[in-house]
């Protein structure tokens, strides 16, 4: 599959996935602070691994702002609307407890883990500096996606309704944020 994205004049397919990935991982602290909230009531036992989620997050938020600021760019427009998302997303399955909470970091970390080596695939040779704060990224997402799915119970219920709803919502986030642009700009596709 080929990374495409409209961009702005001035800027990079890596200034986009900087600015994309930006706002992800903010929606993602977003949703681990509030699975962490009713967790407290829900899935107490859950709590360390939820604060360690949410640290590597903040993490991750970090290296993607600190790029953009290296780079002179702006945070994602969508980087509202991926907060408010995930506290949403974060308040519901975290209310629903464990297996919620499980299957969501899976659906997400899934559709993350794809985009983002379709990421390095996309940049390798042109944008090093993506590339090196992707590959930061990927091995800590991977361990979030592995330590959720272990908790999941096989034949659960939980996977079978979170899995279409968050995979597919994931997806089209993050398909929205490469092609929203604040004017003209231009559509390109790379290999």
């Amino acid at each position: 599959m080929a990374l495409a994205a409209r961009l702005n004049p001035g800027e990079t397919l890596g200034d986009r996935v900087m600015k994309v990935d930006h706002a992800g991982e903010h929606g993602a602290v977003c949703i681990y602070l509030a699975q962490a909230w009713f967790a407290r009531w829900r899935a107490p036992d859950m709590l360390p691994e939820l604060g360690r989620f949410l640290e590597h997050e903040r993490g991750h938020r970090a290296i993607f702002a600190a790029e953009l600021a290296r780079r002179g760019q702006r945070r994602c427009r969508s980087y509202f609307w991926c907060g408010l998302g995930g506290f949403v997303l974060g308040g519901l399955t975290g209310l629903a407890g464990r297996q919620a909470i499980a299957a969501t970091t899976v659906a997400i970390e899934r559709t993350v883990l794809r985009h983002m080596r379709e990421q390095v695939r996309a940049l390798t040779g042109v944008d090093d500096a993506a590339v090196t704060a992707l590959r930061r990224i990927i091995a800590e997402e991977q361990e979030h996606h592995d330590l959720s799915e272990a908790r999941l119970r096989p034949g659960g219920l939980w996977p079978k309704i979170v899995d279409p709803i968050v995979g597919a919502s994931t997806h089209a986030v993050i398909w929205l944020g490469m092609r929203l642009r604040s004017s003209k700009g231009a559509r390109i596709r790379a290999r």
